[in-house]
């Protein structure tokens, strides 16, 4: 039992110290050096050797899907633009899932609480919320964990092996998925608004060229939600839309 409680004392402390170094950016921020991992740390199901799955090669990160699992940045951040400029290297039947994940918490596990724009082949920018976390559109579906906010209209994705541009916007407790530029999807009133950023690693095997941050412009923010309360997400939506063409 008191083995227990200080077990409990110490996931708390945890907790409460990532969410006392969260960083909100202010200017962009490049997470991946092109050289290595400096930056983020590794987990992996079953303690697997995370560098037979992951390595950097000629400027670029490398997953081959050998073990589940997950890379994250050692930092945690708060409303942001994360995105992560990506392709696949081959898929198979069950070989083409990965994925971007925000507002991961502590502890590390396989997997911990947090959002994830969807990455497995022709599914990039379903929403996932993981581990506990909810949102108002999955509460609506009346659905497990396992059933994403899927996204409207036609995928945004490019052939394989040709590089996507995975945007996750990341404004107070809403989450929006833009492929490709094209926004293609939004879930709000999450119950996680802050954490870790991470890539996950399930089966498929694929290339990163880009990983980086960009800071939300609050000025359109403000100007869209403030055209009244009737549509909130549909102005989040426009909100987000306008601020990732702005950034890039």
């Amino acid at each position: 039992m008191k083995s227990t409680a200080v077990l409990f004392c110490l996931v708390v402390a945890l907790v409460k110290s990532a969410a006392q170094g969260v960083i909100t950016p202010t200017n962009h921020i490049e997470l991946f050096n092109g050289t290595n991992f400096d930056g983020f740390t590794f987990c992996m199901r079953n303690d697997a050797d995370w560098t037979k799955t992951w390595s950097v090669t000629n400027g670029v990160i490398h997953c081959n899907g050998a073990a589940v699992g997950y890379l994250r940045t050692l930092q945690s951040y708060s409303n942001y633009v994360v995105t992560v400029e990506w392709r696949f290297v081959k898929v198979a039947p069950k070989k083409d899932n990965t994925g971007v994940l925000v507002h991961m918490q502590l502890p590390d596990t396989v997997w911990p609480p947090c959002i994830q724009n969807q990455g497995k082949s022709g599914r990039q920018g379903d929403l996932f919320v993981m581990s506990g976390v909810e949102c108002k559109e999955h509460l609506a579906l009346g659905k497990d964990a396992n059933t994403p906010v899927t996204f409207s209209g036609l995928p945004a994705e490019n052939p394989i092996g040709e590089w996507n541009t995975n945007a996750t916007t990341c404004f107070g407790n809403t989450v929006a998925a833009n492929i490709n530029s094209k926004l293609l999807n939004a879930i709000t009133e999450c119950t996680i608004s802050s954490g870790f950023v991470g890539i996950q690693s399930e089966g498929a095997d694929f290339e990163i060229r880009k990983i980086y941050l960009d800071p939300i412009i609050y000025r359109q923010v403000n100007k869209f939600i403030g055209n009244g309360e009737s549509d909130i997400l549909d102005a989040k939506l426009r909100a987000a839309e306008r601020a990732a063409r702005e950034l890039h």
